[in-house]
């Protein structure tokens, strides 16, 4: 049972429950002496206790998307990815079909060597009669860190937000693809460090896995990125680096634009991986950035957006900001972004066709 799955929190709300009715049927009931007595009535005060505070806090959990999964909140998903870097390499990649209409595999990149989860949607237009020769644009998830790809179904509302996007002709129908942020459990801001090639893995790997099973329009007018916090970060500095791979990244209240020394310790990796060294050294860039964050975010202060925007000036570098006057970071904050981010993202892709121009 996943840890930000509904029936989990109404498990732990029955559980609950039964602990109270217990204690209430049962308070004057417990035979023996006072000395047994006593203590059971405790341990029953302390078993409701125990169950409420478990419930208020897989609410939360569920509500802020502080952890995603089991392994992310008991730390073993460091020990589980770090052992080996093995997997099959792409050609022998296979998609498994989940039940809520999105495939994923498990490959190891011959670029980066690294190996990690990949889930991909196709839209219900990418399976209608007659579309079986259109090829469709490409939106790269991203998720923060802590995080998995998961965190984008479970917590994130995809992809069903898109498809009701979709419907109201606000949005393309994209294939959206959700790779490992940091396979191995060791992030770097997606950057190509001596011992972890995240770059490589994202920009490179997973994007020729995707190219090589489904229908995808061309590199790069084809393909964006859209993350969160630190994917966000991440959404906004592939196109700079990868400027062939990716044409546009929208970036929901992303970390320090200037890089984080708790991730990359080497100053010069670190400035030479953020965004906002990258966008000054780019010259007549054919890439768009979309940067939101809100006015009560402190992790992401609209400070940092505006910075950005002014080293962007003169760069040819497309930059649309968004600062929305409250919210936290978190995905109730991120899901009302998605429109203007998923609107923004079919203005800079190309949509649907034959891939031919």
């Amino acid at each position: 049972m996943e840890l930000t799955s509904t029936s989990f929190l109404v498990t732990l709300i029955t559980v609950t429950v039964l602990a109270m009715l217990a204690a209430l049927l049962l308070w004057n009931r417990i035979p023996g002496p006072g000395w047994v007595r006593w203590p059971a009535r405790v341990l029953m005060i302390a078993l409701c206790q125990l169950t409420s505070i478990a419930v208020i806090a897989t609410w939360i959990n569920g509500s802020y998307g502080l952890y995603a999964s089991w392994n992310d909140l008991l730390g073993t998903e460091n020990a589980q990815n770090s052992s080996a870097m093995t997997g099959p390499p792409p050609g022998r990649a296979r998609f498994t079909q989940g039940g809520d209409g999105t495939q994923s595999t498990y490959f190891r990149g011959s670029h980066s060597k690294l190996a990690g989860q990949v889930i991909v949607w196709t839209p219900p237009e990418y399976r209608a009669p007659g579309a079986e020769k259109t090829r469709f644009p490409v939106v790269v998830l991203l998720h923060g860190y802590p995080g998995s790809p998961r965190t984008w179904i479970d917590l994130g509302g995809m992809p069903g937000t898109l498809d009701q996007l979709v419907r109201l002709g606000a949005a393309h129908p994209f294939i959206l693809v959700i790779p490992d942020v940091y396979p191995g459990g060791v992030n770097t801001d997606c950057s190509n460090t001596p011992a972890r090639k995240v770059a490589s893995w994202l920009a490179q790997d997973v994007t020729d896995l995707v190219a090589k099973n489904f229908r995808t329009l061309p590199e790069p007018g084809g393909w964006g990125l859209m993350g969160v916090s630190t994917g966000a970060f991440c959404a906004a500095k592939l196109p700079l680096q990868y400027p062939k791979v990716f044409r546009a990244g929208a970036a929901l209240d992303p970390d320090p634009l200037t890089g984080d020394p708790q991730v990359l310790a080497d100053p010069v990796l670190r400035e030479r991986n953020s965004p906002l060294w990258l966008v000054r050294q780019a010259r007549k860039a054919d890439v768009g950035l979309f940067l939101a964050t809100s006015a009560q975010d402190k992790d992401s202060p609209p400070a940092q957006l505006e910075a950005f925007g002014r080293a962007a000036a003169g760069s040819g570098v497309r930059v649309k900001t968004l600062i929305r006057p409250s919210g936290g970071h978190n995905f109730q904050t991120w899901t009302a972004m998605y429109p203007d981010a998923l609107g923004w993202l079919s203005t800079e892709l190309s949509p649907p066709g034959d891939g031919r121009g």
